[in-house]
């Protein structure tokens, strides 16, 4: 009998997993045919300060530049939606005192992802891009395909888009009670060698474009960890202030 009722219990919990990984999947396939409606504004905002139009190899480059413009739009408008439907599927295994908090992650978690985007589009691709662009002016003739330029653009903002998450999905998890203040700690070592790797590995061969970068990810590394830690204080204070009410005698 228990172990039907915990098959039945595994089949309603992998049926909502499915029914909110579908809605999920709407969400990003409705934003992305919306950006899609607007996606020759947005690439002519993108380009705007070339001094030279974009050239393309063949008729589909055209259509899959803005299918990947569009993409992002649809990533960035879908991200709350992923998080609110993660959200509910976890929000029965989430202490009460505890749903409000973590509900916070949602917006954050929005703010995060444009912020880190941001500094990737405004600050790391054209630190790169300029810096290629010297490199080849004397020996190149510089001429950038729509595909390429776009490739490259994306790869410089969307995984730090991502990697600026860090402080709300580590805030979430603390909640949740699968990271702590002490474990990432224990790992910082380790973390910032990480962090150093992906600096290194998408920014040019200079120091200073290095520093741009890694001072900034190890700045979310650390307010990572005074966001857990303050979450965990709180949920240890919480649990003190439980155990003290039922201590008490009753009347």
């Amino acid at each position: 009998m228990d172990k039907n009722a915990n098959d039945m219990n595994v089949f309603g919990h992998l049926e909502e997993m499915r029914s909110r990984l579908i809605r999920t999947l709407i969400a990003f396939v409705v934003s992305m045919a919306a950006a899609f409606l607007y996606v020759g504004d947005i690439y002519d905002w993108l380009v705007r300060g070339m001094d030279q139009k974009l050239a393309v190899l063949g008729p589909s480059d055209v259509l899959w530049v803005y299918f990947m413009i569009a993409g992002v739009v649809a990533i960035a408008v879908t991200l709350p939606i992923a998080a609110y439907q993660l959200w509910k599927f976890v929000q029965p295994a989430v202490p009460d005192q505890a749903r409000r908090s973590t509900l916070m992650f949602i917006p954050a978690i929005s703010i995060l992802f444009l912020v880190g985007i941001s500094f990737g589009y405004f600050i790391l691709f054209p630190m790169v891009l300029h810096f290629m662009q010297n490199m080849a002016a004397d020996d190149f003739t510089i001429m950038y395909t729509a595909q390429k330029y776009f490739t490259f653009m994306i790869h410089m903002t969307l995984p730090f888009g991502l990697l600026f998450e860090m402080p709300a999905v580590v805030m979430f998890l603390t909640k949740l009670g699968i990271l702590n203040p002490m474990k990432l700690a224990k790992v910082r070592k380790l973390a910032y060698f990480v962090l150093v790797i992906i600096a290194v590995t998408v920014t040019p061969p200079d120091f200073l474009s290095d520093i741009m970068v890694i001072v900034p990810l190890f700045l979310l590394y650390e307010i990572s960890i005074s966001i857990s830690r303050l979450v965990y204080r709180k949920q240890l204070a919480a649990a003190e202030d439980s155990d003290g009410e039922n201590l008490k005698p009753s009347a």
